[in-house]
């Protein structure tokens, strides 16, 4: 196997990119950008600390990551696991990125900046939904924006209804607590009862 171990290396095989690379990139969110934020109702953010990276997904409503001005973004923390791996990442390397889908586009759009994590609560209360405030607001400020383009999602064929893979064919969430549990917990009554779970802590 030939390994890539340097930059040059990777330069002489990839060429130099082109304008529409790099004339995109910005360092704040124009309205044509706005544009795709707040019609997302999904972003992968990626994070980084101590223990190493981590890339977790977050949706919502559509435009849930709100546009408090051309440099600031505000994401609520909605119920999860609790495990807060991002979170922790946030509180100690503020370094973050972001990747919004948009249903039905191939276009996605990348925010990198830093992030900080918000209790004010007049700006959790901002995000009431349901009646329930999240815990926390992360505050991103962004030092690059710039779109991807469809290459990935047309290759990816995402958005086709008969692409989508039967949820019946993969391993239930139960079933992989069963198998790394050695049965203590999971199984059946797990997948079973997390509908409803889900539906009484989805905000």
């Amino acid at each position: 196997m030939t390994i890539v171990t340097t930059v040059d290396e990777l330069e002489a095989l990839y060429g130099t990119p082109g304008d529409t690379s790099l004339v995109k990139e910005l360092d704040r969110i124009i309205p044509e950008y706005a544009a795709f934020i707040e019609a997302s109702p999904f972003v992968a953010l990626a994070t980084s600390g101590p223990e190493g990276l981590d890339c977790s997904p977050r949706g919502d409503l559509a435009g849930f990551v709100r546009i408090k001005d051309e440099v600031t973004l505000l994401m609520p923390d909605r119920h999860g696991n609790n495990r807060a791996d991002s979170l922790k990442n946030i509180v100690r390397d503020g370094r973050v990125g972001l990747l919004f889908l948009v249903p039905g586009s191939g276009t996605t759009l990348r925010v990198n900046g830093r992030a900080e994590l918000s209790i004010d609560p007049e700006l959790r209360a901002s995000f009431t939904v349901e009646g329930k405030v999240p815990r926390s607001v992360i505050v991103i400020a962004v030092e690059a924006v710039y779109f991807q383009c469809a290459r990935a999602i047309v290759r990816s064929d995402i958005w086709n209804p008969a692409k989508h893979v039967d949820p019946k064919s993969l391993p239930t969430p139960g079933a992989i607590l069963a198998a790394v549990s050695a049965n203590r917990i999971g199984g059946e009554s797990y997948d079973r009862d997390w509908p409803e779970r889900a539906r009484k802590s989805m905000w």
